[in-house]
């Protein structure tokens, strides 16, 4: 039986959120959210043309964009790269430790010879550090609530060795999203939905809100 992933209103989703916010100003924690790939580096290119550069610097801008404008600036947030430019994975990285983050938040997209190949994986770094539970527990709430929400299939934690956790994971909490695969027709068409990419803004900005300071849920 072929699996489609949810209909889900924003607005609803919205209102089923309870925000638990920070009682001090102080509190206010940074987020480094590295947008893959850019400029030349077009990332995977999936049905229909679409490119993964393209994807994920839509979903970072609605995460920063719902931030500010729903959530009053709750978070303290840095985007690697904010238009359509070829950052080296260095400076991404130096970026976080220069800001002191306090979560580093990698986007991408995957894409497989399969065309039936679905779902989401989030890496964490093989190596033991000092952020590498704290880093589990995001992966698995990330992959939790995409799924849940969205019915995005969870293809399970992973580890790698990937510079972007590599050189992080001493600094920060740190994963890596692989949000979908491009090649496969369904996901695809559901990135090319603007109500899509703020639906799953919604959902990492909730995740990450839940693992640094915790919101409630009402119901399902």
């Amino acid at each position: 039986m072929k699996k489609v992933l949810k209909n889900v209103s924003f607005v609803i989703l919205l209102l089923k959120m309870c925000i638990v916010f920070g009682q001090e100003t102080s509190a206010q924690k940074r987020i480094i959210i590295d947008v893959g790939h850019g400029g030349k580096d077009s990332g995977a290119i999936g049905i229909n043309g679409i490119q993964e550069k393209d994807v994920v610097l839509d979903i970072a801008k609605e995460i920063l964009k719902l931030n500010k404008t729903i959530f009053e600036d709750i978070f303290d947030i840095f985007l690697t790269r904010y238009k359509d430019t070829l950052i080296s994975l260095s400076d991404r990285t130096k970026l976080a430790k220069a800001l002191n983050a306090d979560l580093f938040v990698s986007l991408h997209c995957n894409h497989s010879d399969n065309p039936n190949a679905r779902g989401v994986e989030v890496y964490v770094s093989n190596r033991q550090a000092i952020y590498s539970k704290e880093s589990i527990w995001l992966a698995f709430q990330l992959q939790d609530e995409l799924n849940k929400k969205l019915g995005f299939e969870s293809r399970g934690l992973k580890f790698a060795n990937f510079q972007m956790l590599r050189e992080t994971i001493n600094y920060c909490t740190a994963v890596l999203l692989e949000l979908g695969f491009l090649s496969n027709r369904d996901e695809s068409s559901y990135y090319q939905e603007p109500e899509s990419i703020k639906l799953l803004a919604l959902i990492i900005w909730g995740s990450l809100n839940k693992n640094l300071y915790g919101y409630e849920r009402i119901g399902d």
